[in-house]
């Protein structure tokens, strides 16, 4: 019914790390038999976003399996075969009670501060009622008989549970008018057809779970165990934003954030493991996680600091000399794309050593890459033109200033350091005649960026490196 957004990223996630701890499979199952709600799209949008984020199902619609299909849309004859087998139990029954009478059902206990529920009316139609009721064509939906006296089960989180459903709900709907069941039937036929062990899902399941395990009860089939996560809230308790697609995921990708570190804060600010730690890996997270660790506390996420672990791991890529060549692709690709305005990005700044130089001097200070094409980085990648002229505007010694530049660059050819260039520049300022320190540093931002603000000619130089500035200031210089 949509596509993948943090909360069902996470649930994937716990799951996919259950599944490897445990040497066992994680499966995709796409649950679509509410066709008034499905979005064209989002089962094939979830798929690509799991694969994305490192997480792939082993088994799925995609890439199958032994026990498919795997949407359940395309099971139906499943569902209704396991419907025939209540009616014939009569563990359910059919209903032909139109949606008008439903509705003034609803409508009633509003009126008096009721929770609505079904009352069961249809329960208690005899066999010759409902032959009759058949013979005239009425439409019916096929619901399960809620029986008292359910038994507690343990949930791998919340431990010892149970909720008597038939003193609070009326008797579920299980197979609809138009064929397609409920979530409640579908899913307990498949965990039970698919050989599922275990099951984690959201906390917001933790009350239908006993009416499942009637269900399965009343197959005479053994459940699956049951781990409910607890929610996943903004950091001031309120429920996750969907509006404008604040918390999908194609949004995170689509602005350059790496999955791994969403993986990481969406861990980071729950529970399952022995301590928070920014900057796991998911080989870290497997052999952390410990379902015992899950706490029924809420998950608070602080997406403001998501930046912070996007930083941590695009560090950490680009330190990796494997994920450092998918990173400047990466970047080259982002130059490319990227309007400088009427200015042209020069194809020799894009060869591989100066990307990778840039990389490695600035990793540790930006938390996306595309910050490197920024306004503030756009003098990497375009080189400036500025005339002798527009240099002698700001002193009459600008020549000089270049020569100076340039045999400080020759001497510091090896290794460039901030400290040690900011301390040198000082004593080439004291040998112009007449210039001022904040002059120089004027005319040479001028000449290594064709700008009069950004970071400190000194960080320019650095990551500029001594070929580029040397070749900047020779063309300004000769202009």
């Amino acid at each position: 019914t949509g596509f993948l957004h943090l909360g069902g990223l996470r649930t994937a996630l716990y799951n996919y790390i259950f599944a490897k701890k445990h040497q066992g499979t994680f499966i995709l199952r796409v649950e679509d038999t509410d066709q008034n709600r499905v979005v064209p799209g989002a089962a094939e949008g979830i798929e690509d976003m799991l694969d994305w984020a490192g997480i792939p199902p082993d088994e799925s619609p995609r890439r199958g399996g032994s026990f498919g299909p795997y949407q359940q849309s395309h099971r139906l004859d499943l569902y209704r075969r396991a419907s025939d087998v209540l009616l014939e139990r009569g563990a359910a029954y059919r209903c032909f009670c139109t949606p008008q009478r439903l509705e003034l059902l609803k409508k009633e206990a509003l009126r008096s501060q009721q929770t609505p529920r079904y009352d069961n009316r249809c329960r208690h139609l005899s066999p010759t009622e409902v032959s009759e009721k058949l013979s005239q064509g009425l439409d019916w939906v096929v619901r399960f008989r809620l029986e008292k006296g359910v038994e507690p089960f343990q949930d791998l989180v919340y431990g010892w549970n149970k909720h008597e459903v038939a003193d609070v709900e009326g008797d579920p709907v299980i197979l609809k008018g138009d064929g397609f069941p409920t979530y409640h039937l579908a899913n307990v036929v498949d965990d039970h057809y698919m050989g599922i062990s275990h099951v984690l899902r959201g906390t917001e399941w933790l009350t239908s779970t006993s009416k499942h395990l009637l269900l399965y009860r009343a197959f005479g089939w053994d459940p699956p165990q049951f781990g409910h996560l607890p929610l996943l809230l903004n950091k001031d308790g309120g429920k996750l934003s969907k509006r404008q697609g604040d918390i999908f995921l194609e949004r995170f990708a689509r602005d350059g954030y790496l999955p791994e570190a969403l993986l990481d804060i969406v861990t980071n600010c729950g529970s399952g493991f022995a301590e928070k730690q920014m900057g796991r890996t998911l080989e870290e997270l497997i052999s952390q996680f410990e379902i015992g660790r899950i706490t029924t506390h809420s998950a608070l996420l602080d997406l403001e600091k998501l930046p912070e672990f996007n930083r941590i791991h695009l560090t950490r890529h680009i330190e990796d000399e494997g994920l450092r060549q998918t990173v400047i692709k990466e970047l080259r690709l982002l130059v490319e794309e990227h309007i400088y305005g009427d200015q042209q990005v020069d194809q020799e700044v894009l060869e591989k050593e100066y990307v990778e130089r840039v990389l490695l001097l600035r990793k540790g200070h930006i938390s996306l890459l595309k910050n490197l094409v920024s306004s503030d980085y756009s003098y990497l990648w375009v080189r400036p033109s500025v005339s002798r002229e527009q240099l002698q505007t700001i002193s009459a010694e600008a020549d000089e200033i270049g020569k100076l530049v340039l045999g400080l660059m020759t001497r510091q050819a090896a290794v460039l350091s901030m400290e040690e260039l900011n301390k040198d520049l000082r004593s080439l300022q004291k040998q112009t005649k007449e210039t001022k320190y904040s002059s120089m540093m004027q005319l040479l931002r001028l000449a290594l960026s064709g700008q009069q603000h950004g970071p400190s000619v000194a960080e320019m130089m650095v990551t500029l490196g001594p070929k580029e500035v040397c070749g900047r200031i020779h063309k300004a210089l000769a202009s």
